[in-house]
């Protein structure tokens, strides 16, 4: 059969001599998909890492609308720098640290999430100057170059006060540990960062912007008629196909991914193995909220036109 797949890329190719069932499991699995706005945030990112120590270290604030891959930036950014362990020294090494915010933005909650990211366990009913010491000291150990905090719009849930030690927290540690601060998270994060003028002046801001319709979504969609593991050529580079992707996800990286697989997904369990601006219009299709809305407004529309 994999001569047959010669318009999948070559390393996809295996992939769709899997059974239909296998075929679903990889679609639905995690995976890094190289795009031109998530590697330019990496490069950001890498330049962070090896930026020298001095008084006022630089930090970065990336934002975007939920869904438009920060998270998986960051991730894939602690993945490429994981801890290592030196077993001649005994030592532990951690460049990158990536903590997601805790829900209540206190700084209890917050040094705890920050020494469970280091896999340390042992400090329940510590006060808040030790948990504050053993942080600190445990990043000095581990030789942390860059300390990423994710869903950083949570220290809004809290009071005025909570919100200005937590910016206060954020200032100090880059202060005392000489090293950068990356912050993501939605535009509210831009707003609450912007709330601490003399936070603000550290932190660049690189924005994920969604998706339009132009020749980056060409080479996206063409990017998916290589990979997705159908048996046939799908037809993705049309006008028709572009405006019915960003209709339904109004150009939302994670709201596309979510579409091409739900679509992909049918397209092997119907057995027509490819996909065109038709297979967007199936009934049956369990597509994202968002797009059920869209279908359902456009619904609404034509009926209103028809009366």
């Amino acid at each position: 059969m994999t001569d047959l797949c010669e318009h999948l890329f070559p390393a996809c190719r295996e992939q769709a001599e899997f059974s239909d069932e296998a075929r679903i499991d990889w679609l639905r699995r995690d995976r890094w998909i190289s795009l031109p706005q998530a590697e330019a945030a990496l490069g950001r990112l890498e330049d962070l890492l090896t930026y020298p120590q001095r008084g006022r270290m630089p930090c970065l604030l990336l934002f975007g609308s939920t869904g438009m891959g920060k998270s998986e930036i960051l991730n894939r950014f602690g993945e490429l720098h994981t801890a290592q362990y030196d077993k001649r020294a005994g030592l532990t090494t951690m460049p990158v640290v990536v903590v997601q915010m805790p829900p209540q933005p206190t700084e209890e909650e917050f040094y705890t999430e920050l020494l469970l990211a280091m896999n340390y366990a042992e400090f329940n009913l510590m006060p808040l100057r030790t948990l504050r010491s053993l942080a600190r000291r445990t990043l000095a150990e581990f030789g942390t170059k860059v300390l990423v905090l994710d869903e950083i719009d949570k220290m809004l849930a809290g009071s005025p006060r909570q919100q200005r030690i937590f910016l206060n927290t954020i200032r100090f540690l880059t202060n005392d540990l000489r090293i950068p601060i990356v912050c993501a998270g939605t535009e509210d994060a831009r707003i609450a960062v912007l709330t601490d003028p003399n936070l603000a002046d550290r932190f660049a801001a690189v924005e994920l912007t969604p998706w339009r319709n132009d020749h980056a979504l060409r080479q996206l969609l063409a990017s998916f008629a290589g990979l997705l593991p159908l048996r046939s050529p799908s037809d993705l580079d049309t006008s028709a196909v572009r405006q019915r992707v960003l209709s339904l996800t109004a150009g939302v990286t994670g709201r596309i991914f979510r579409l091409m697989e739900t679509i992909a997904i049918a397209a092997i369990r119907s057995g027509r193995e490819m996909i065109d601006a038709d297979s967007f219009d199936e009934d049956d299709l369990l597509l994202p909220l968002v797009s059920m809305q869209v279908i359902a407004g456009t619904q609404r529309a034509m009926r209103r036109r028809a009366a």
